[in-house]
């Protein structure tokens, strides 16, 4: 097993990259900051399969990077709604206000002035600075700290700094000087394609022969994995209020917290008593009838969710809270919405209850 030469390593990946690349991604057209900024964010965490629709969707409605800076959050939020990670969405509409108010609509050039925009850390300032602009710019997303671990045989998990200093010195040092936007997405493609988290293609890696994991045997030990812990479980009741209208509540959560800024159910504790909920703020409040529970797992925590539907004998009186509305759940219009709230409001249009 013989090691490359940092010029080596990137001409070998290159040159796998010029026959075996992905050249034709819909943020690979008319390539611009704007674009690979987006495309970055919704990668962060998500497969290209899930990013390709939800990127051309958005591109469609927000072409420029003024229109969606000028664009409501809602709209934002409705747009990345089942793409998870809401933070994301709200970071990208609070950096486009910057780039327009900051830069005149013009995204900055270094890696430095780039990372000064929320929600952009290093490696996608770096993505931004060699794809958009062919500057010489490293990147360490998680299919490159994968490649870079296992060819260089880098122990710990990537999360501890002594590693992630270890795997960024290694990036910095294979940057070419020369078609470093090609390099970079070269790098993304070993790792998601070859390099891959299990089962890695390595017969077909061009990296293959100096590789430490594979030439030891330790490619499922490598890059190291982060320490188990028992993720904490919490339970909620959603409380779906219904209108003889058919129509159902929606609150406005706060900014921050998950799902932040999203529209969802009224939210109880679950020892909370839903009739009493329900007949405090309705005196013409039904019967709840409960739902089956189901579990949606955060990165950091189990929700169990307890949906309760509750039917109000007449409509509303008085005047309307300020961050609640009352929409069809066929149509809820466009409405930033968490995954199970828009799972829920379809349960109710097939009039079934989620098992």
């Amino acid at each position: 097993m013989t090691k490359t030469k940092p010029a080596v390593f990137a001409n070998t990946v290159l040159t796998w990259f010029d026959q075996h690349g992905r050249k034709h991604l819909p943020w690979q057209k008319n390539i611009n900051a704007y674009r690979v900024w987006v495309s970055e964010i919704m990668l962060q965490q998500t497969q290209v399969s899930t990013v390709i629709p939800y990127f051309e969707r958005f591109m469609a409605r927000f072409p420029t990077v003024r229109e969606l800076a000028l664009a409501p959050i809602d709209e934002v939020l409705h747009l990345w709604t089942g793409l998870g990670y809401y933070a994301r969405a709200r970071n990208l509409h609070k950096a486009a206000k910057h780039v327009v108010q900051q830069h005149n609509g013009e995204f900055p050039r270094s890696v430095e002035a780039l990372t000064e925009l929320s929600g952009v850390g290093r490696s996608t300032a770096g993505a931004i600075s060699s794809i958009a602009f062919g500057d010489r710019a490293a990147i360490l997303d998680g299919n490159v700290k994968r490649v870079l671990a296992r060819y260089h045989g880098v122990d710990g998990w990537p999360g501890q700094t002594q590693t992630l200093n270890a795997l960024w010195a290694l990036a910095e040092a294979a940057t070419p000087n020369e078609r470093n936007a090609d390099y970079t997405q070269a790098m993304m493609d070993l790792g998601a394609t070859l390099c891959t988290r299990s089962k890695p293609a390595c017969e077909t890696c061009p990296l293959m022969g100096g590789c430490v994991a594979f030439g030891t045997g330790r490619t499922a030990e490598l890059p190291g994995k982060k320490p188990r812990k028992t993720l904490p479980e919490k339970q909620v009741q959603l409380i779906m209020l219904r209108n003889p209208q058919g129509e159902i509540l929606l609150e406005q959560r706060p900014a921050s917290g998950i799902w932040g800024g999203l529209w969802s159910f009224p939210e109880l504790s679950i020892a909370a008593c839903a009739r009493d909920f329900a007949q405090s703020r309705y005196a013409c409040a039904g019967t709840p009838v409960t739902w089956d529970s189901w579990r949606h797992t955060f990165s950091h925590y189990h929700l169990d969710i307890n949906p309760v539907l509750i039917e109000l004998a007449h409509m509303p009186t008085g005047v309307q809270e300020s961050g609640q509305r009352w929409v069809n759940p066929a149509h809820p219009g466009s409405l930033g919405l968490a995954a199970p709230v828009k799972k829920l409001l379809q349960q109710l249009v097939d009039a079934t209850p989620l098992c």
